[in-house]
């Protein structure tokens, strides 16, 4: 129970709300003591200590996150952004064909590479304009991540209906730039999870969205793409869903069904997604108002018409965090801490500077990896000229020539590898090793793979070129590469985000320091895909294909290099000015 002694320091009482369990019991009030004759410049109140059954010192497991809710919501939205574009990895070179089929295959790796970095170009232009609403008052989180969502769904049906690179350009640099769903969910996830022994498990809700994305956007955009040729008995003339519009538009379908995801998530996103931002959380939200009103009438329960706060919202054994909504108690403290900003020029420490400076290398690579994948494996066989002038182990030339539907297969290998080695592999790896040393080592595997995959086009094949690479050879190799790319990638990628989230200085900068890693993960992934391709077309032309790979497995061991230089920080490493008192006083 709540105890009161006379104090010879005059303290202000503080009134604590409580929710009764047990023997607990609200603590008195300024009024009560009033009318008990005290005056509450006499009193201190003293908070019981909290109960054994609060602590939470078991071991981290999927049940035992915190909002777990909110977390799906923010998986689903990462895995439906990621889907439109894992999808055109698939057609993507054979929609440029389609444009203009007097281009070569060099210009149709650059476009390919123009393309895909037309969007997340786009991207580094807002992202930082996207990161700086969501942290304002009058927006939201929220707000930004629903925008984003219904954005890209208009965009992808501009993509779909389009009949020239340059339209489709224009696109996905609309969807690109209206897109600032990668840095909101991030810092979502943080806000969420404030204690950090959670991060590891929550942040792999992005690399596992990444990975359902890299399966299912491929097979997606492979089958569905030309759905006339790939599936005519569905999509052919005389078939129920023949179209007139599938024949002009051969490659729609995927777009479109790619807009009706983003939007029906954006539907679940206002309905469901509570916001987590200081500055709105004690607002009204009229989707989770309105939510709350359906799910009344489809049950027949009373209805509570008072909007409930999210003042507690961070605290590990709040109602929030729990998924009690109704019972959330509203705390009103007599007084209220300033809140204090961290100068934009005391954000760039050293520590801040290099995770930035290996969030460029390391997006660079994965960008021009998925690129140089995809046109790999699509570009046509060498022929008997350029064979004839081979010499290994450095002078060789050609892809594999495999159809839309096996390069949409191949490339959802990488996913499958992926999604297995993130719930299985990476918990044990992350508890053995930690966050940094586990990016350290691991990211040593992406320069092995990318200079291993180019042989893929040297080795014996069960087919005469020009028709496509195959056999079990073929495959097996494949399959050593993706496992070498996807393990390193499922240990590096969460670990990054934890990394950035991590060297944010101060928690009042948390959303901007997440705001520049998108910048500079959008501008790097812009730029790895470009420059990829343009590497890839310069190295078909020289006839050394390989020349593109070695290339990006420098950059990768560039991205080593750097990891060395930066550690784990706090998120809270600059104390301002007056929190040391408000610390003292709490």
């Amino acid at each position: 129970m709540a105890r009161t002694s006379t104090s010879t320091t005059k303290r202000h009482a503080r009134t604590t709300s409580l929710q009764l369990r047990g023997n607990d019991l609200p603590l008195p009030s300024p009024e009560d003591f009033e009318q008990m004759g005290v005056t509450h410049h006499d009193v201190e109140v003293q908070t019981p200590p909290p109960t054994p059954e609060k602590k939470r010192d078991g071991p981290v497991t999927w049940m035992s996150l915190p909002r777990k809710d909110q977390l799906a919501i923010l998986f689903l939205s990462r895995l439906v952004d990621f889907l439109q574009i894992a999808s055109l990895q698939a057609y993507v070179f054979y929609q440029l064909k389609s444009f203009d089929d007097t281009l070569s295959d060099a210009q149709i790796s650059s476009q390919a590479g123009l393309l895909q970095g037309a969007f997340t170009g786009a991207q580094v232009l807002t992202a930082f304009l996207w990161g700086k609403a969501a942290d304002a008052s009058w927006c939201g989180r929220k707000n930004v991540l629903i925008i984003g969502l219904l954005g890209t769904a208009i965009s992808c049906i501009g993509y779909g209906f389009a009949t020239s690179f340059w339209v489709a350009a224009f696109w996905r640099a609309a969807g690109g730039g209206i897109n600032g769903t990668v840095g909101i969910i991030r810092t979502m996830i943080a806000e969420i999870t404030v204690e950090r022994k959670y991060q590891s498990r929550a942040f792999l809700i992005l690399p596992i969205s990444f990975s359902v994305a890299s399966t299912l956007g491929p097979l997606m955009g492979g089958l569905l793409a030309d759905p006339a040729l790939t599936l005519p008995g569905l999509f052919g003339e005389s078939a129920i869903w023949g179209f007139e519009w599938i024949f002009k538009y051969p490659y729609a379908l995927p777009s479109l069904i790619n807009a009706v995801t983003l939007a029906i998530t954006g539907l679940i996103v206002f309905m469901g997604l509570e916001e987590t931002s200081s500055k709105r959380r004690n607002k009204p939200d009229f989707g989770l108002y309105l939510a709350h009103r359906l799910k009344t009438f489809i049950l027949r329960r009373p209805i509570n018409d008072g909007y409930y706060t999210l003042e507690t919202f961070n605290a590990p054994d709040s109602p929030l965090m729990n998924g009690d909504q109704e019972k959330a108690p509203v705390v009103a403290p007599e007084q209220k801490r300033t809140r204090r900003s961290l100068p934009f020029r005391r954000v760039w420490t050293r520590n801040v500077i290099f995770t930035l400076v290996t969030e460029a290398l390391f997006d660079f690579q994965l960008g021009a990896f998925t690129n140089l994948w995809t046109l790999f494996l699509s570009s046509p066989r060498s022929t008997p000229e350029e064979t004839a002038v081979r010499s290994l182990p450095w002078v060789f030339t050609g892809g594999l020539g495999m159809p839309a539907a096996t390069v949409g297969l191949a490339t959802s290998v990488l996913g499958i590898i992926g999604m297995v080695l993130q719930i299985f592999a990476y918990p044990p790896v992350h508890a053995r090793l930690g966050t940094l040393r586990g990016f350290r080592y691991f990211m040593a595997l992406f320069p092995v793979a990318y200079f291993l995959a180019p042989y893929l086009a040297v080795l014996p094949s069960a087919t005469e070129a020009p028709a496509p690479a195959s056999g079990i050879i073929i495959w097996m190799f494949m399959t050593v590469i993706q496992v070498f790319q996807v393990m390193a990638r499922t240990v590096t990628l969460p670990a990054s985000i934890i990394l950035l989230n991590n060297c944010s200085p101060h928690p009042s900068v948390l959303g901007l320091v997440h705001g520049l890693g998108q910048s500079v993960s959008a501008g790097f992934r812009t730029v790895g895909p470009v420059v990829g391709g343009w590497w890839y077309g310069a190295s078909l032309e020289a006839g050394v294909v390989g020349a593109s790979w070695w290339a990006v497995a420098s950059v990768a061991a560039l991205g080593c290099a750097s990891a060395f230089f930066i550690y784990e920080g706090s998120g809270h490493e600059i104390t301002l000015e007056g929190e040391e008192d408000e610390k003292l006083m709490s």
